[in-house]
């Protein structure tokens, strides 16, 4: 089981993710949960590893539990302007801001970050698979971007976007090949391990 806190004292935590970062279409999310010190769950884990019916079982219940949860984006249009770490930083801001509580710690999954103002944080790395608050985190930053592309796939339906969310996929860039891109994609991302696009 995930350990539930990363201090052995009654400061507030809030542990956060983001998901999307490495696809080539679609918003990057981000969420920030604050779960109560006693909460317990022997299923909640890395989004990655566990399937999608779970993820949405989970996430329902993280939303009823938690004491405070937010979930935020940042557009492809600006991940192409500021770059896609800049983007999932400030998603992550985004998503604390929308806390209903100030919490005294940040969990932060991952090895960078930007301080957020007046709370301190600590970057995990694997995060997802140690803190109950991050993992949770990852959840909800999951499944909400992947509700959006499902929807946003019903008017792209070329793409895929409901079964590949928007990540490389041999169907996703095959897509491409044949009807060009959308305004939902991230110019930027033409690199060699990603994808080439004449622009």
């Amino acid at each position: 089981m995930l350990q539930s806190r990363y201090t052995e004292s009654t400061i507030i935590e809030a542990g956060i993710d983001e998901a999307g970062r490495g696809c080539l279409a679609g918003p990057v999310y981000a969420a920030a949960v604050v779960l109560p010190d006693d909460y317990r769950n022997s299923i909640i884990n890395d989004s990655k590893a566990l399937n999608e019916r779970i993820r949405e079982k989970i996430r329902l219940e993280i939303e009823k539990e938690a004491i405070s949860w937010s979930v935020a984006s940042v557009s492809a249009e600006i991940i192409d302007e500021i770059n896609i770490l800049q983007a999932s930083i400030r998603a992550m801001h985004l998503a604390i801001q929308g806390l209903n509580i100030i919490p005294e710690l940040l969990l932060i999954d991952g090895n960078r970050f930007t301080p957020y103002p007046n709370i301190i944080h600590k970057c995990i790395v694997k995060g997802d698979g140690l803190y109950m608050s991050i993992a949770a985190a990852s959840i909800l930053a999951k499944t909400h971007r992947d509700e959006f592309m499902t929807r946003l796939s019903e008017t792209f339906p070329h793409y895929k976007w409901n079964q590949n969310k928007g990540y490389p996929t041999a169907q996703h860039r095959e897509a491409i090949n044949r009807h060009g891109i959308t305004s939902w994609h991230r110019k930027t991302f033409h690199s060699s391990n990603q994808l080439s696009m004449n622009l």
